[in-house]
């Protein structure tokens, strides 16, 4: 599924469209379609913990979001061998309005309790 970008990826500011491609039930994939080598995995954060922000208004707006909305929020996953020492970006959610083929990446304010860097790890049941 393409998506345009309505506000730039954080140090990506160049990429105005992607494509999101499903993996499994838990990870997802964004690549750029302005540059081919870019791409990020994503993963469902909400399989690993409760996960819970407002979206600013200016999103909601940008991307045309209402309480009808269907909308997938995803988080950047640094992939790593093993798969428990991989690290999660909790802190710069990417949003993805499916109903008009939106997407932006907000940051959460330092406020708060989420990380840039979480392993995975610290999610699973052990």
């Amino acid at each position: 599924m393409k998506f345009d970008v309505s506000m730039p990826l954080l140090g990506f500011e160049n990429i105005k469209e992607v494509e999101l491609q499903k993996i499994d039930d838990i990870f997802m994939r964004v690549e750029a379609l302005d540059a081919k080598h870019i791409s990020f995995t994503l993963i469902d954060p909400f399989v690993l913990r409760e996960y819970d922000f407002e979206v600013p208004k200016k999103t909601q707006k940008l991307l045309e979001i209402d309480e009808k909305s269907n909308i997938i929020i995803l988080n950047i996953v640094l992939i790593q061998t093993p798969i428990e020492d991989s690290v999660v970006n909790f802190i710069g959610p990417l949003i993805f309005n499916t109903d008009n083929h939106k997407m932006a990446q907000i940051i959460l304010n330092e406020s708060t309790t989420y990380g840039v860097a979480e392993k995975i790890s610290n999610f699973l049941k052990k």
